[in-house]
């Protein structure tokens, strides 16, 4: 499993294009020119761009879920609503269809940020208020998350 690296201010033109930062260019060869999935994230006003394999292994339990039970469709429903295959093109920009730009509310400038096996674009403004915790807010939530680790994985083993 390869994860992003990286946060980049870029922009976004009026058709939805973002030329990419050279850095982050080379990070996405390592996918061997697969498409990439575009989607709307679940908790924030931003897009999640997914390379094929971590997709493909995210729609598999998504897959397993029971269809006859509603919520079940319902949230296959929400979670797939505006998912598109991205390319990167020759110049290194990817093009975002206008459903997803209106979503995230991207305007002209945009930030790119790393999260593990995908990258997120957002809004810069929306970007900058999202991260703007305090770091006692962050600490606590680092805490909360991340704290209990060792007693997880070992009742994992």
């Amino acid at each position: 499993m390869k994860n992003f690296i990286g946060t980049y201010e870029c922009k976004i033109d009026d058709k939805g294009r973002i030329k990419l930062p050279a850095s982050l260019t080379k990070q996405m060869e390592h996918f061997a020119d697969e498409p990439f999935i575009v989607k709307r994230s679940v908790f924030q006003k931003c897009l999640e761009v997914y390379p094929m394999e971590p997709w493909d292994r995210l729609m598999a339990k998504i897959n397993a879920l029971n269809r006859f039970v509603k919520k079940n469709a319902d949230f296959i429903r929400m979670f797939t609503a505006g998912v598109k295959t991205v390319e990167m093109d020759n110049v290194g920009r990817l093009q975002i269809s206008k459903d997803l730009t209106q979503f995230a509310n991207l305007n002209k400038e945009i930030v790119i940020t790393s999260a593990g096996e995908l990258f997120e674009i957002w809004d810069k403004e929306s970007y900058e208020q999202v991260i703007a915790v305090s770091e006692i807010d962050f600490a606590n939530l680092a805490e909360d998350v991340m704290g209990n680790l060792d007693e997880i994985n070992n009742q994992n083993l």
